[in-house]
């Protein structure tokens, strides 16, 4: 006997959230950020998504037409926030610049623990060969914003604030070297005899230690 019941075909428009998720789109850019932090930019595809989170790339797809359409609601919710944070840094100390690095060398180990996948995608992607990751933050990032920082570093060496023997292009390097790079490592040093112990907080105390005196311009006379 057939049943009389028409069967119920699944409504067109938005694909069904997953049980396990409150919010479908809000679930796919946290995989998507676990997948950076785990194997880089360049092998995070959408159908690496859509694996990762037991869905069809067909319902990816629904939310995200592109892989690069999914890295710009990365940048406008999680990577430009962040710069934000740091820029208001240095309006905060324009007049203090060892004041505005070490702010910012504490700012760095605070994202390391709040955002993960941050130092293993600016270690590993901005090193690669592979120049995707960098021409996707080349088309968002402000250039401008970065040839002001740099004269505002020129300015403090100028005026004395600043040790003049600091290349201002190696600073911010010299300080992510210090903090997020020991962070992203900390994960891999559980059972290390030597380097077992370290916390954020003994790599903030140490890159503040070093970055007080190798900041300060040198004595006069």
């Amino acid at each position: 006997m057939v049943s009389s019941t028409p069967r119920r075909g699944r409504r067109p428009g938005r694909p069904p959230a997953q049980p396990d998720g409150p919010d479908q789109r809000e679930r796919l850019v946290g995989i998507t950020l676990q997948l950076y932090a785990r194997q880089g930019y360049v092998a995070t595809t959408l159908a690496a998504v859509a694996r990762e989170a037991g869905m069809t790339p067909a319902a990816v797809h629904y939310y995200f037409k592109t892989r690069e359409q999914l890295f710009d609601a990365i940048f406008d919710e999680h990577i430009g926030p962040m710069r934000t944070r740091i820029e208001g840094i240095f309006q905060a100390n324009a007049n203090d610049p060892v004041a505005a690095f070490t702010m910012l060398a504490e700012r760095f180990v605070e994202l390391s623990i709040e955002q993960p996948w941050v130092g293993p995608v600016f270690f590993g992607d901005l090193l690669s060969e592979n120049d995707l990751f960098k021409q996707h933050m080349r088309t968002r990032i402000d250039g401008s914003k970065h040839n002001r920082m740099m004269e505002q570093i020129r300015g403090w060496q100028s005026e004395g604030k600043l040790n003049p023997d600091l290349d201002p292009c190696l600073i911010t390097t010299s300080i992510l070297s210090l903090t997020v790079f020991p962070m992203t490592a900390m994960r891999r040093w559980k059972g290390d005899p030597l380097r077992g112990h370290i916390t954020p907080e003994d790599i903030t105390r140490h890159a503040l230690a070093l970055l007080r005196h190798g900041l300060a311009p040198p004595p006069a006379g």
